[in-house]
């Protein structure tokens, strides 16, 4: 069994989110899951349910740099980026960064900016690192971008374009809160915002740990090539033109690794694979058009996991043995 002295700090930053957030553990957890596996999120659900509050109390757990970007169609790639202004005084151009040089940045209504916009981001998610007039300029660790997206009131959007969706780790929806839930969210913000009350439980340098520990679980063969088979079967399903590239592929051991970690285990099982299957795959399938073809991406994967053999073995013993 792994050592992880840092997974305690998972489950307090979980707990700090949760005192905002009502009834959406499970998006919380795979929100986290994906800060710890280096990838991105993007969020996409209708006005008013929590997008942005979620990536601003998670900004509040995490002791670290933290900025907002509110797209819209007049947005530029410097404006994101960064520019190079002269100063006269020092008779030379100088870099001044741009919002996008923090740990965690917020890309509200991604969809609201131009493609050229949007792809000022793409460098930065992919390789941590930005160009500007031929030079590059590294980002600090850890960088995560939670973007979020409207599927209403699309009209003056921009849809991501598959390269852009396929650098997002997972694409999530928060989803309404049942009655019940609604009820304690009006009693929690009631007479105060308990966002302005989340203390910090998790400096840059726990985050940096706790990426690094998640690095050490267990992916047994079986596993291996049970995400393979999943992945291979998207490549094969009629109604898809594009499947899960091999990039996908990685993303879910990352996810896997990440997800198990926060659990507090030391190896990945199928569940954890069928878990993020959803959330990992089905936005980077390229659909075809036509009759008969109205499945979305979800009910795809959800149908290919009944139809994909679950290996069986005692994957606690794999991992002991390993």
């Amino acid at each position: 069994m792994a050592d992880f002295k840092m997974q305690a700090k998972a489950n307090a930053i979980l707990d700090a989110v949760s005192s905002v957030i009502v009834g959406k553990e499970e998006v919380e957890k795979l929100v986290l899951t994906a800060v710890l596996s280096r990838g991105h999120v993007l969020l996409e659900d209708v006005p008013g349910t929590g997008k942005t509050m979620m990536a601003k109390s998670l900004s509040k757990a995490l002791d670290t740099a933290f900025a907002r970007i509110q797209f819209t169609p007049d947005l530029l790639p410097a404006d994101i980026t960064g520019i190079n202004f002269y100063n006269r005084k020092e008779d030379e151009f100088v870099f001044r960064n741009g919002p996008i040089f923090t740990n965690v940045l917020l890309a509200d209504e991604i969809n609201r900016a131009t493609p050229r916009t949007q792809s000022a981001l793409l460098e930065a998610m992919e390789e941590h690192q930005v160009t500007v007039d031929g030079k590059t300029y590294a980002l600090s660790e850890p960088f995560f971008t939670i973007a979020t997206q409207n599927p209403v009131e699309t009209a003056g959007t921009y849809p991501l374009p598959e390269a852009q969706l396929d650098r997002f780790l997972m694409k999530l929806s928060v989803g309404y809160p049942s009655k019940d839930e609604e009820v304690r969210m009006i009693e929690r913000f009631l007479n105060d915002n308990p966002l302005q009350k989340i203390e910090s439980c998790a400096s840059r340098e726990d985050v940096l740990a706790m990426q690094a520990e998640a690095e050490q679980v267990t992916v047994s063969e079986p596993v291996m090539r049970y995400i393979v088979e999943i992945a291979d079967a998207t490549r094969a399903e009629e109604a898809i033109a594009v499947g899960v590239s091999p990039r996908g592929i990685l993303a879910m051991v990352r996810a896997a690794r990440s997800y198990a970690y926060i659990d507090g285990r030391s190896f990945v099982t199928p569940d954890d694979i069928k878990t993020l299957a959803v959330p990992v795959f089905a936005h980077r399938l390229v659909r075809r058009t036509g009759t008969g073809r109205n499945m979305d991406g979800a009910q795809i994967i959800e149908r290919i996991l009944s139809e994909v053999s679950v290996p069986t073995e005692d994957f606690g013993s794999v991992a002991t043995e390993a």
